[in-house]
């Protein structure tokens, strides 16, 4: 599937929520549900009463690196940690209000950083991204010289602690999986009251760029046991599994390719499309995505095509806000 449509620049979330003068969990919640077609709309702490006994909420918990570095003209965001000890880096050049996508560099290009730190070109992996080395621990480098990454339709720094959510305590992903930030620990602790359990995954999010428009690459994740377990006993037992980000998602169902959810980690290369459906997912709490993006093919085997694309409607109808500091989508 590929859903286009206009994005209004007013629709984007230009700012945290705190910085509207909300809670973290008082952004807007849309409910999309399958077996009826209805959409229905709330505040995202209403989600324990849209949710209930038995239902199972599978969260991310990695946490966001600040990692983009800036030079002069340019910027590079670190993305991916590879095996090797190899990162994967995407450059962009500096604008006066964020970075735009830079189609320079050359194999063997040497780039000084600040502190006297240089990042050696390898090889490009993708159309956009490079293999590079880093002459020193990338996360201690970065924790000392990098800032979260940030697009232009936000229109100027915050602090990590706005790109981190309540379950993060692995660090290593590139941006927030930001579909567990409205949450808050009074949130979490009302779904658990209500009898909605809650397990985590770890997947290491890579840079978006959302000026391009192409599958994900590898990611690092880690499906742990008792996940596993929670997830098989919930379908079992006649309980929803509800990925809280697409993140989630790719996690449980590359687990899941050879049958029941089983306990893996490694590294993921599984693209979820309407084709093959999902097999470890009941339902799914996103943000909102850009046009074309290919997390719409993921939304559309959760929901099909035909709900998505009439809940896209109406969010823009409804004046919902997109990105990571916008509203959030149940598609049930």
């Amino acid at each position: 599937m590929s859903l286009d449509f206009a994005l209004p620049p007013i629709r984007e979330a230009h700012e945290p929520p705190e910085a509207r003068g909300l809670a973290r969990d008082a952004v807007r919640l849309m409910v999309s549900r399958r077996n009826t077609g209805e959409i229905t709309h709330h505040k995202f702490t209403d989600l324990p009463s849209v949710l209930g006994p038995g239902d199972l909420l599978v969260v991310n918990n990695s946490a966001t690196l600040p990692a983009a570095v800036r030079l002069d003209r340019l910027a590079v965001h670190f993305s991916t940690e590879l095996p090797s000890g190899e990162w994967l880096v995407e450059l962009r050049r500096r604008t006066p209000t964020a970075t735009e996508p830079y189609a320079g560099g050359a194999p063997g290009e040497w780039l000084p950083l600040p502190g006297r730190a240089t990042l050696r070109l390898i090889a490009p992996e993708t159309p956009r991204l490079w293999r590079a080395r880093l002459d020193r621990d990338v996360p201690a480098y970065l924790g000392r010289y990098g800032t979260p990454i940030r697009y232009s339709y936000v229109e100027r720094e915050w602090p990590l602690e706005n790109y981190q959510t309540v379950f993060a305590v692995e660090p290593g992903s590139a941006e927030m999986p930001s579909a567990g930030r409205p949450f808050t620990t009074a949130l979490v602790t009302e779904l658990v009251s209500r009898g909605v359990a809650m397990a985590p995954i770890t997947l290491h999010t890579g840079v978006a760029s959302p000026e391009k428009d192409e599958p994900p690459y590898a990611e690092r994740f880690s499906v742990p046991e008792h996940t596993a377990r929670l997830v098989n006993l919930a379908r079992a037992s006649g309980g929803r599994v509800i990925a809280v980000g697409t993140t989630v998602v790719r996690a449980l169902e590359t687990a899941a390719l050879d049958g029941p959810v089983r306990a893996v980690s490694g590294w993921t290369s599984h693209i979820v499309t309407p084709t093959e459906g999902v097999r470890a997912v009941d339902g799914l709490i996103t943000g909102l995505h850009e046009p074309r993006s290919s997390h719409l093919m993921m939304l559309s085997a959760v929901a099909g095509a035909e709900l998505v694309a009439r809940s896209y409607a109406e969010a823009l109808a409804e004046e919902y806000l997109w990105h990571e500091f916008g509203d959030t989508h149940l598609l049930l």
